[in-house]
């Protein structure tokens, strides 16, 4: 089975579109067109804007998801036999496996972004990812701590969120036989912190039109197939405050010995799957380049 894969925040780089933009000049249309859902240069984020400006989380989740939908409809559309995605990569992946419009997840994940910049603003936050120990151990660390688990990644990665003060004791004590790593991130998505943004979201969703999915596709809500659009779009608004259980959806792309394919901005989840999911396979879609790859699959 031929996946596409919607990354999530913090995949994106300074650049990223430029090799895109100049291997398909058309591409720019696409993004245009995403753009005016969303209300940012979509293009100027993903070849002119600096590092700080798309670590920003209200334009981060539209570059990622914005990117992602354009390039899949430029380079790939109609290819993919089902889709997943990672955190806010959802949004992309339910519009590419047709539950909403890709004009209404750019409503959507601006609605989402802003309001999560929001809340995130309130009080200091951050995540950092815990890589390696033993997993049970390295919850009961988290949770010790007074911190949340907000992103259960699978292969040894396990991203913990919550005050920055608490995180900088978590940073200075890590579990046995792990090491700790701060995101660069804003704040303390998919925690109880993100709850106002819920909320916000989930009035919007109300006026969104939803059909149901016309490929498979996996929540990263619990990891299973969902067949109702209805129940995706809910566990999208849900995930907001909730943990991201990419282990899960990997244990399924696994299972069914998968090949994915990582959409632009790409690089961790084809990491994360050749680690964590050994009988599948997964390409990470970084240049232009990389697309004659699918052809050969």
């Amino acid at each position: 089975m031929l996946v596409f894969a919607a990354p999530g925040q913090g995949s994106q780089s300074e650049g990223f579109l430029r090799p895109w933009l100049e291997a398909a000049p058309q591409l720019a249309d696409q993004l245009e067109r995403l753009s005016k859902a969303c209300g940012r240069d979509l293009v100027d984020l993903g070849t002119s804007a600096s590092e700080e400006q798309i670590r920003q989380t209200d334009n981060a989740q539209r570059l990622i998801v914005g990117s992602a939908i354009a390039i899949y409809r430029q380079f790939f559309d109609g290819k993919a036999e089902a889709m997943v995605g990672h955190s806010v990569g959802e949004f992309a992946a339910a519009a590419l496996a047709g539950i909403i419009s890709d004009e209404d997840a750019m409503r959507l994940v601006a609605a989402r972004a802003d309001a999560m910049a929001r809340a995130a603003a309130k009080e200091p936050t951050t995540m950092a990812a815990v890589l390696g120990g033993d997993a049970e151990a390295v919850l009961d660390v988290i949770s010790a701590h007074g911190l949340f688990a907000a992103n259960y990644n699978g292969a040894g990665q396990i991203v913990a969120a919550g005050s920055r003060e608490k995180m900088a004791n978590l940073v200075a004590n890590p579990p046995e036989k792990s090491r700790v790593i701060e995101l660069k991130v804003a704040g303390a998505f998919h925690t109880p912190f993100m709850e106002e943004a819920v909320a916000e979201l989930s009035e919007l969703a109300t006026s969104i039109t939803v059909a149901d999915p016309k490929i498979p596709i996996w929540t990263n809500f619990d990891g299973t197939m969902v067949e109702s659009g209805a129940v995706y779009l809910e566990h999208m608004v849900q995930q907001t405050a909730r943990p991201v259980r990419w282990d899960l959806c990997m244990e399924q792309l696994n299972h069914g010995a998968a090949t994915v394919i990582e959409l632009p901005p790409a690089g961790a989840l084809a990491g994360l799957i050749k680690r964590g999911a050994p009988a599948a396979s997964a390409l990470a879609l970084k240049t232009p380049v990389d697309t004659a790859k699918v052809d050969e699959l």
